[in-house]
């Protein structure tokens, strides 16, 4: 009999809580003590991993119904998990140094440096003057395996354009 390996769930970087929220470490105790992914959470709360993981690091709201069905995956109390989820608002964009340090969020913030113009350029000619929202915006992490067997990442970024307005 062979036995599946145990998943690896992602962990805190310890480095990050000094800007992150109260929150964070509390959640992420309680993922790794229930074993679960965020893609199991996810599927709990009908909302996507990046959602969730984004909730966790305080860079996205959770609603009521969330705290309910997060207190109840996790097992935290859901009083506590509502004080410090639903007051307040997210603060994102500080959970790290800039340029980044840690070398998988640095390729990501190398594929803007290297691409943004390029991507800037196609989607002008395909939408006009204006910028992509990152406010109306959801996105998706997908693990694609070719013929060989090499692993690819697929990230979908999705966010309402807004075009920029004469004044």
């Amino acid at each position: 009999m062979t036995t599946q390996p145990q998943q690896r769930l992602a962990a805190l970087d310890d480095s990050t809580l000094p800007n992150l929220p109260s929150h964070t470490a509390s959640l992420f105790q309680a993922k790794t003590s229930q074993n679960l992914t965020f893609e199991a959470i996810a599927a709990h709360l009908g909302r996507s991993e990046v959602a969730v993981a984004a909730v966790f690091y305080g860079q996205a709201t959770a609603s009521a119904e969330d705290v309910d069905k997060l207190s109840d995956l996790l097992k935290l109390d859901r009083a506590t998990l509502a004080a410090q989820l639903l007051t307040g608002y997210p603060d994102r964009g500080r959970a790290g140094p800039m340029p980044p340090v840690e070398p998988l969020i640095y390729r990501l913030y190398e594929v803007v440096q290297n691409y943004g113009y390029a991507f800037k350029a196609v989607m002008n000619e395909k939408f006009g003057d204006g910028i992509m929202s990152a406010i109306c915006f959801n996105s998706k992490v997908e693990k694609e395996v070719d013929e060989q067997g090499a692993a690819w990442v697929v990230i979908t970024l999705k966010g309402k354009w807004l075009p920029f307005t004469r004044f």
